[in-house]
């Protein structure tokens, strides 16, 4: 009976040390030598669409999920703001250019005509200032009038002149109009004026929100009414022909990518297989995943990030959907 009881532990520790060497080899020849999978991730330009001033959303044009092409009205912003600073810069472009039409157009007539009857005027004073002087000069060469009294006239008649002189250049002055660099300082201001018209009217120009490229809108942020600020973004646009898929590998398996190369993968979305070729290779620094190996005598494994573009057109291929590489 002991016996017996012996010889069956002794049978049920074979069996499981049979058992454990068994499930020991499969594991080896199975899990040992399973698939690696290299999964990676499609990718697509896009390109944010904002204002350079500051508004209230009145409208949009599009939806998400829209497709556009370069030059569409995307949306449109309300600036009161820089209407009010329109209206100021053309009021002031309305007045340099009366002061440049002025300026060219010279004195008006009724300044001119009293100009030159002013200097008429002198001109009858000097005569008469002369005509005293030369008759009081003879009385005195004849002993018939004081000294004092030619120094009078002399200084009368030499007061005309004076006179005559200056009335004489205010007429020549309003005859000739605005000096020249007058008129052309009238004119810069003037140049100055319509400079600040077009740069407001380039803000208001930027509340016409339009698509600098083809592309299909992939998300907008603010909602109608809703104020934005300078450079805020507006709307995403994803440009569908421009896409890739980005894998990250690691570098045990890099031996397989090369930049140039053309690499297989599986698109679980689409259910088709897909032919990539590699533009891009960059490792991801000492942030990236590592596999730690040194445990085992060898050593850590960085991880690459690897670029590859559809070398034939793939079509609904999206951003998002993931493409398989197994190893």
């Amino acid at each position: 009976m002991e016996k017996t009881q012996r010889n069956n532990i002794m049978l049920a520790f074979i069996t499981l040390a049979g058992a454990v060497a068994i499930v020991s080899i499969i594991g080896f020849f199975t899990l040992g030598k399973g698939t690696e999978i290299i999964q990676g991730e499609a990718e697509a330009t896009e390109y944010r669409v904002s204002s350079k001033v500051p508004g209230r959303v009145l409208k949009f044009f599009v939806h998400e999920g829209d497709k556009v092409k370069a030059g569409d009205t995307l949306a449109i912003l309300e600036a009161p703001d820089v209407m009010a600073k329109l209206s100021q810069a053309q009021a002031a472009e309305q007045m340099a250019q009366a002061m440049n039409e002025k300026a060219i157009r010279g004195t008006r007539s009724e300044q001119l005509q009293a100009a030159f009857e002013m200097w008429q005027k002198a001109k009858a004073g000097l005569e008469i200032a002369e005509k005293s002087y030369n008759r009081i000069n003879r009385l005195y060469e004849e002993g018939v009038m004081t000294a004092q009294k030619r120094d009078e006239a002399k200084a009368q008649y030499d007061a005309m002149k004076a006179t005559e002189r200056a009335a004489n250049a205010q007429y020549t002055m309003a005859k000739n109009g605005a000096q020249r660099e007058d008129k052309a300082m009238a004119a810069a201001q003037v140049e100055r004026a319509k400079g600040a018209v077009a740069e407001v009217s380039s803000y208001i120009s930027e509340t016409y929100l339009t698509a600098s490229a083809d592309g299909e809108v992939s998300e907008i942020f603010p909602k109608v009414g809703e104020l934005v600020g300078t450079g805020a973004p507006i709307m995403n646009i994803a440009q569908l022909d421009d896409i890739w898929v980005t894998f990250n590998v690691r570098e045990d398996f890099l031996k397989d990518f090369n930049v140039g190369n053309e690499i297989k993968a599986y698109i679980p979305a689409l259910e088709r297989d897909a032919t990539f070729r590699i533009t891009y290779m960059k490792d991801l620094g000492t942030y990236a995943a590592w596999k730690a190996t040194k445990t085992t005598g060898q050593f850590d494994l960085k991880t690459f990030e690897v670029k590859a573009k559809p070398v034939e057109t793939v079509e609904n291929l999206r951003p998002g959907m993931s493409a398989i590489i197994e190893k």
